[in-house]
């Protein structure tokens, strides 16, 4: 038992560990999981699994698994297909086929797999996970086109490699005579009924309850979370190894449901995937024999990862995207950039299990490979996708830019001045009439309510480091910032308060809302106020001849920091702003009154 538990702890802390120290120095959270289950695994040996675990190993890789499948499923919404455009439907459907057939054909003639794990193997490198692609857009700061392509792949092609692989495995059963036609189409059958049955009665369900308020809020991802955990449970005790499909298509049927609170539910099985596919990336990592995978990993394999990233990938595009208006370059760069990630080798791991205890020897290079390919797709597409992005002119600006909610006189002069800086802007707004300032400048707008599920995955998050709510309501900027917190960073989503008014303002939740923007100046009023006075937005460039300290000395008073764009690029705004010490090649962006002030502002930068 004490074995047992320090497992879990030892696991839990180092697949979180890495995770974090991966968003602290920008690095692919894939290769620290790989670094530090290796050493902690067969370097040291201080995590041993199969130890710790034993015969409970494979039931836990089960369960994360069935867990982590769900949410791919969760993700998969018919109406969002149906809205999305041509090219992502070609790429789901018909790149996702082509890719499996010329996979299958790689892992079986180059790879030398067997066909069963060939054809597994194939449907499972299908996914360009969501966890691995979502940094990588936000590190290049792609236009908007080709960023939107690989987000939507991702995420709808998310489910099909799990159910590729369990179809073709439930298949190999039947053609090795462990279970029978009818009892394959009755397992089918059985998932489809248990699956879409469970989501529909839990979408019903849960509705009645909770409007008749016979159930307490906060039961209710607990509720959903057990009745997966059931599922898989009761499917696997009806039908052996019928769970994973039918946990996969209950996750369809949740997310097609018109169930109220499917935000708070995708929100929580994040945080889920995030620990279980952590915990399932270092353990497996750690139960690796370095001298089995040195000898797994030959030239075939080699000469297998040469194929998939430079013919497999590039001709599944290709074809997927003949007669769709993209530019050749763009798919060109789409053809290359196919990451895979944690769950392609959990689940791997998880089949490379099955097809062993069945008696297909070369199942355990699954993993292998899996391995192989995850470092490689990470390291070379993770590298070069910022650089080939700006090569071919794709790129948005280096994630450096401001998504400003609500066009006022004051965030449209904002944005021109960080459009004359080419940093950047957009300004989103539900009132096509008060865009018009913006347009007429030239400032690109998002015409709609960047609340709606629609708005999230039009809306091109990556080009955007910081988001500003502007509008002259400030419940709304609050819940926009609530809302976006997860996704762009508390600390990057700030708003413009409203005027103190002599009875005081009541504040809001610390947990609420972004972070106060030129509190110094005034709120809302305010700033439009100032702005009519003849205050105006100044752009400095610090230098060894102009520093810090000259600047403190020549700004007019009462003038407030805005933002910075560091030597690097790098842009500040916020808490960023106030913890950094302003340093020679900085260019630092003020507003105040325009006085008579010596500072030598920047010239707009020419297109």
């Amino acid at each position: 038992m004490d074995a047992f538990v320090t497992g879990i702890a030892l696991i839990g802390l180092t697949g979180i560990g890495a995770q974090w120290l991966a968003w602290r120095f920008q690095l692919p959270a894939i290769v620290l999981l790989l670094v530090f289950g290796v050493l902690a695994g067969p370097v040291t040996g201080v995590l041993q699994p199969d130890q710790m675990f034993g015969d409970l190993m494979q039931p836990l890789v089960g369960l994360a698994v069935a867990i982590i499948l769900f949410e791919g499923g969760l993700t998969l919404n018919f109406h969002e297909i149906s809205g999305t455009s041509k090219a992502v439907r070609r790429l789901v459907i018909v790149g996702a086929t082509v890719a499996f057939l010329l996979g299958a054909l790689n892992a079986y003639y180059i790879a030398g797999l067997s066909i069963w794990s060939a054809v597994i193997f194939a449907g499972i490198l299908v996914v360009t996970g969501p966890t691995v692609i979502m940094p990588l857009l936000r590190q290049a700061s792609l236009a908007q086109r080709p960023a939107s392509l690989l987000r939507w792949e991702a995420i709808l092609a998310d489910p099909l490699g799990a159910l590729i692989a369990v179809l073709f495995y439930e298949i190999f059963l039947v053609t090795t005579g462990a279970h029978h036609l009818e009892e394959l189409a009755i397992r089918g059958v059985f998932a489809l009924v248990l699956g879409l049955g469970g989501g529909w009665a839990i979408g019903q369900l849960l509705v009645r309850l909770f409007i008749g308020g016979h159930v307490p809020e906060y039961l209710k991802v607990p509720v959903i979370l057990v009745t997966i955990l059931a599922a898989y449970a009761v499917s696997n005790l009806v039908l052996e190894e019928s769970g994973l499909l039918t946990v996969t298509v209950l996750g369809v049927a949740l997310g097609n449901s018109k169930l109220a609170s499917l935000t708070e539910v995708k929100r929580f099985k994040e945080l889920m995937t995030i620990l279980l596919v952590s915990g399932v990336f270092v353990l497996m990592t750690a139960s690796l024999d370095l001298a089995t995978l040195a000898a797994d990993l030959d030239l075939r394999a080699l000469a297998f990862l040469v194929v998939l990233l430079f013919v497999v990938r590039p001709i599944s595009v290709l074809v997927a995207t003949i007669g769709c208006d993209l530019p050749l370059k763009e798919r060109f760069f789409i053809g290359w950039i196919a990451p895979r990630g944690i769950v392609a080798v959990a689940v791997s791991g998880y089949f490379a299990g099955l097809l062993m205890s069945r008696g297909v020897e070369d199942g355990g290079r699954l993993t292998a490979l899996a391995f192989a390919v995850v470092v490689v797709t990470v390291v070379a597409h993770g590298f070069s996708i910022g650089p080939l992005a700006r090569a071919l002119g794709l790129s948005a600006g280096g994630g450096t830019g401001l998504l400003i909610v609500g066009s006022t006189p004051f965030s449209v002069a904002l944005a021109e001045r960080l459009k004359s800086l080419e940093i950047p802007v957009l300004i989103a707004d539900r009132n096509w009439h008060r865009l018009r300032r913006a347009r007429a400048a030239g400032i690109d707008t998002h015409y709609g309510e960047v609340l709606s599920e629609v708005a999230e995955h039009s809306l091109p998050l990556s080009s955007y480091s910081y988001m500003l709510a502007a509008s002259d309501n400030d419940a709304y900027n609050t819940l926009v910032c609530t809302n976006y917190g997860p996704e762009i960073g508390r600390a990057n989503v700030l708003q413009i308060r409203r005027d103190v008014t002599e009875q005081g303002e009541t504040e809001f939740a610390v947990t609420l809302g972004g972070r106060s923007f030129l509190s110094s100046v005034g709120g809302y009023g305010a700033l439009n106020s100032r702005l009519q006075e003849g205050w105006k937005f100044r752009a400095t460039r610090l230098s060894d001849d102009y520093g810090p300290e000259d600047f403190e000395r020549d700004r007019p008073e009462d003038t407030a920091n805005v933002l910075v764009r560091t030597a690097s690029g790098r842009l500040l705004a916020g808490p960023s702003l106030k913890a950094h010490s302003l340093k020679s090649g900085d260019l630092l962006l003020s507003f105040g009154a325009p006085g008579t002030s010596k500072q030598p502002e920047s010239e707009p930068a020419q297109g």
